[in-house]
């Protein structure tokens, strides 16, 4: 091997500009970082900011955040971290039949549900309706709390001692445009936001038909009959139908009737499975951790980590939120077994 056959960071960004579509975003043209950093001899903007993704301690956390089910009995459940490599690879698969930016599409899918809380969105209802009743003593609580704000809050002022990770512009536009209103600026975070959706609805159904909770033949015939009756099936129709789509609109959509499909089955997973008694039996108990929790912290601020205390009273509540919001499931409930029961009692 000689130098000749090295990529270098300059070369990569030619080769980007040449084979990615005009309306792709490239790495050359990124919008930048808040603070300046030297080039790196062999990536691209894009492609540091997923590394530095991958490495945070952040993302390392999602291995044991919930995704639908609460402490599941099994291996084959999809947890946080394992939902967003899967919309990574579908935002992926996407993003390449498209000729857009791989690497920025990729960056924003690891990032974007970096600030969920523990034990899913009950975990995030109990922390917005914490801090609902917080709002009185503490005008500057961040409510209602919203998961892709609070990945965005890591990434910009969390992680790394406080300084952040410094990412390019457009993946932090693409990690708070994930969900909500506002869609991202860039065609890539826009693949991010939808692909986030295709694999939910695929997998949430996977895992409540592993759980017991329905079964393949409670799934409604007409949404079925236009996605496919198999997890891959359903995924292919979407995704295929998000290229073809996409390929002549201005923004990233999907063909009506799919859509409809899909948007279907995401009704049926509310109906008959996210508020299902068998799959959401233990939410009450994992409401009142995460609610407890912050209220104590409120209360008793000195109870904080030296590192998680905030400089002044005033931002106490951001503080308190940033560390409940920040913990695993097994962590927030082994610190609400060390705070609320005796040691005598506990497991």
């Amino acid at each position: 091997m000689d130098a000749s056959s090295i990529i270098t960071r300059e070369a990569y960004e030619a080769a980007e500009a040449a084979r990615l579509s005009p309306r792709a975003a490239l790495s050359l043209a990124t919008r930048g970082r808040e603070r300046p950093t030297g080039a790196d001899p062999y990536r691209t903007d894009y492609q540091r900011d997923r590394d530095r993704i991958l490495h945070c301690k952040a993302f390392r956390r999602l291995s044991h955040k919930t995704q639908v089910f609460l402490a599941p009995e099994g291996d084959h459940y999809r947890t946080r971290l394992t939902h967003t490599l899967e919309v990574a690879q579908i935002a992926r698969s996407i993003a390449r039949a498209l000729r857009l930016n791989e690497d920025l599409t990729e960056a924003i899918a690891l990032g974007h549900d970096l600030g969920h809380t523990p034990f899913g969105h009950i975990g995030e209802s109990a922390l917005s309706d914490a801090l609902a009743e917080a709002r009185h003593a503490h005008p500057n609580a961040p409510y209602p709390f919203r998961h892709n704000l609070q990945s965005l809050r890591i990434v910009e002022n969390l992680e790394y001692e406080g300084k952040g990770l410094n990412l390019t512009w457009e993946v932090r536009d693409g990690i708070r445009c994930h969900t909500g209103k506002k869609r991202a600026s860039t065609l890539e975070g826009q693949i991010v936001a939808i692909a986030d959706r295709v694999a939910y609805v695929n997998h949430d159904i996977d895992d409540a038909i592993r759980g017991g909770v329905i079964t393949e033949d409670d799934l409604p015939e007409a949404p079925v009959a236009v996605l496919g009756h198999t997890i891959n099936e359903r995924i292919t129709t979407m995704v295929t139908s998000l290229v073809e789509t996409t390929a002549v609109s201005e923004s990233v959509t999907m063909g009506e009737g799919v859509y409809k499909a899909m948007m279907d089955l995401r009704s049926f997973l509310f109906d008959n499975v996210y508020l299902s008694p068998n799959a959401k039996s233990e939410e009450p108990k994992a409401y009142n951790v995460v609610k407890t929790l912050f209220v104590h912290y409120l209360e008793h601020p000195d109870d904080l980590p030296p590192d998680e205390r905030p400089a002044s009273a005033e931002d106490l509540a951001q503080a308190v939120t940033d560390y409940v919001s920040g913990m695993t499931d097994r962590f927030a409930i082994r610190t609400f077994e060390r705070l609320m029961i005796p040691s005598r009692w506990r497991v």
